[in-house]
């Protein structure tokens, strides 16, 4: 729980440092919820993206951009009518999955780069 909270402080400072306002959940390797922030004036609605896209990430172990980029790079339409098709970023130690992050309130781009930062600390 103690890391947990570390990676959505670190979520939280970087989205503080760029001006966005964003929800970060982290969860467990089964993708259920262990910590989980709400910046002030984050959107209401992107509360449960952002625990959607941690578990996705941990479920499917993959960043979940991987069905982005199926989908724009390769024409994997088919990729588009998973339930599951949304961004988060695995976390990885010693090489196995122990968890995700899952990131929403702003662009895609905005998102990503907020817990890629925080993703760090944990996937070297």
């Amino acid at each position: 729980m103690e890391r947990a909270q570390s990676l959505v402080q670190a979520a939280v400072a970087e989205a503080t440092k760029r001006g966005w306002k964003m929800n970060v959940a982290v969860v467990d390797s089964n993708g259920d919820l262990v910590a989980f922030g709400r910046m002030d004036g984050a959107q209401l609605a992107s509360i449960p993206i952002s625990q959607h896209k941690a578990r996705v990430a941990a479920r499917y172990r993959r960043p979940t951009r991987a069905f982005e980029d199926a989908v724009q790079k390769f024409g994997l339409n088919y990729i588009l009518s998973l339930d599951d098709a949304t961004r988060g970023i695995p976390l990885v130690e010693g090489g196995k999955i122990i968890g995700a992050i899952g990131y929403s309130g702003g662009t895609g781009s905005q998102d990503e780069a907020t817990c890629t930062a925080a993703a760090g600390a944990i996937n070297m």
